[in-house]
């Protein structure tokens, strides 16, 4: 027995263990092949300091990037408690602290292991821009409180800075172009990112509290350089307009239509035809004339007490906010004016409007396309509303809102019509939209997109793998060699 074992069974089961073994070997060798995982995100971190209040917005994206430019999507907003950070210029300790609890939120967000990387950067809007008018040092001081508290987070902190109102317009413009797909868009047919065939590039009209920007691509060549901003996103240049008006954001523009209308009266006692019939308010002078906005144009009058009464005369409102602007035609550039002797190409193609423009016009139901006409008669029968009938229809609304948006609706009206130079076969061309894609509308998420342009992209991770078909084969040649191996011990000892 022990001679036939040696003689037969060894030899054929050595045989049989090595062309299993072979195969095996093969099917690992030559069936193995790269296997791209997929990308890991980077995360960026961005505040928007505005006049009135602060947002916070975390963006996330592939690590690897379509043409040099990331495909970033909105993961998280937190809106920070209180007022913006230039109403902490008599306490700059207190800007910092105000961001704490909106942080402490965005980290439970990103990933701990991508934190330290994270860029975090907080852009200041008009608010700052007039505070820094009106006292440098202060300024300074409340960015200097954002920064250290942001430093105190495993983030890698980019700098608090005031933005320009043309870079606030510019990255408006790119984050409505982006959210809806006129750069980029995803084919569930070719299964990649690509550039959109007949591209609808969107104008932007951003209304702020301080400040107002319009951002479009003119028809023809912007003729006054400094009007002009470049990008380049997802491998395709772009030159657009851009302009911002400070102190016509919709705040400032109310209390500049308030110095109208009391210098126009030499009594205490003044009707206004912006507020609603039977809305009363007393205030002093100074309370209007605080502003840089306000110092920039005559001295402020003695200190006095005045009374406004409201009218709620929506023609008398339209025609008063006239009176803030200058719409002379007397430009430096072939007479293509905005208003107050800025250059403004015509305006061209598609708008979106949001911020102030679509928090008015939402109140007043006016954000679906409605012709122009019905727009101005829902405003004047709004207006012609009585203070105690708005009180009880809207008895969820601030007072201090309500209050106002007969007079916002027609400053709304001046600025675009008479300001911009739109018109009646022209009106239908804007959208009144705060959201896109499951992202709030604004300046920050341009500001991301044009950032990760500077981030590097990183290659994907590889691991080696296998076809299902040649893995299971590989399995089974590998357990029978085994198994072979088992039996042959078995009957090695029981011979």
């Amino acid at each position: 027995m022990g001679n036939r074992w040696s003689n037969w069974y060894l030899p054929a089961a050595l045989v049989i263990l090595s062309m299993f073994s072979l195969t095996a070997l093969l099917l690992i060798v030559v069936g193995n092949h790269n296997v791209t995982l997929p990308p890991d995100n980077k995360y960026g971190l961005v505040f928007d300091a505005g006049s009135s209040h602060t947002s916070l917005f975390v963006y996330q994206w592939p690590m690897d990037k379509e043409n040099n430019t990331g495909v970033v999507s909105q993961t998280f907003s937190c809106h920070v408690n209180g007022s913006g950070i230039s109403s902490y210029a008599k306490n700059p300790p207190q800007a910092g602290a105000s961001l704490k609890e909106c942080l402490d939120a965005a980290m439970t967000v990103i990933p701990p292991e991508r934190q330290q990387e994270t860029p975090a950067y907080l852009g200041a809007t008009a608010g700052m821009r007039l505070l820094r008018m009106e006292n440098e040092s202060a300024s300074k001081q409340v960015l200097e409180e954002v920064g250290k508290t942001i430093k105190q987070y495993p983030v890698s902190f980019r700098g608090a800075q005031i933005i320009s109102g043309e870079d606030e317009g510019a990255y408006g413009w790119i984050t409505i172009n982006y959210l809806l797909d006129s750069f980029t868009k995803y084919s569930a047919k070719d299964r990649e990112w690509i550039h959109p065939t007949s591209t609808n590039i969107l104008g932007a009209l951003d209304l702020g509290g301080a400040s107002t920007q319009i951002s479009f691509v003119p028809a023809g060549k912007i003729t006054d350089p400094n009007e002009a901003a470049h990008f380049r996103l997802y491998g395709f240049d772009y030159t657009i307009y851009t302009h911002s008006y400070l102190c016509y954001g919709q705040n400032q523009a109310l209390q500049h239509l308030t110095r109208i209308i009391i210098n126009s009266s030499s009594s205490d006692r003044v009707d206004h035809p912006c507020y609603p019939e039977g809305y009363i308010s007393s205030f002093t002078t100074a309370s209007v004339y605080s502003s840089p906005c306000a110092k920039q144009s005559n001295p402020p009058p003695a200190s006095k007490n005045f009374t406004l009464v409201g009218t709620g005369n929506a023609t008398l409102c339209r025609e008063t906010f006239k009176s803030i602007f200058n719409f002379s035609k007397n430009c430096k550039y072939n007479d293509s004016c905005g208003f107050n002797g800025v250059y403004q190409p015509k305006v061209n193609g598609k708008f979106l409007a949001f911020s102030a423009y679509y928090y008015t016009f939402n109140f007043l139901n006016l954000t679906e396309t409605q012709p122009l006409a019905t727009v101005e008669d829902t405003i004047k029968t709004f207006c012609a509303r009585k203070w105690d009938e708005l009180k009880s229809s809207y008895s969820s609304e601030k007072e201090d809102h309500l209050k106002n948006y007969c007079a916002s609706a027609n400053y709304i009206l001046t600025l675009l019509l008479d300001g911009y130079g739109f018109r009646t076969d022209t009106w239908n061309n804007i959208a009144f939209r705060m959201r896109a894609a499951n992202s709030e509308i604004g300046w920050t998420l341009g500001y991301m997109l044009n950032l990760t342009n500077m981030i590097p992209a990183e290659a994907p991770r590889q691991l080696r793998g296998h076809e299902e078909g040649v893995w299971a084969a590989s399995i089974f040649f590998i357990a029978a060699v085994l198994a072979i191996c088992i039996a042959l011990l078995v009957m090695y000892l029981l011979r």
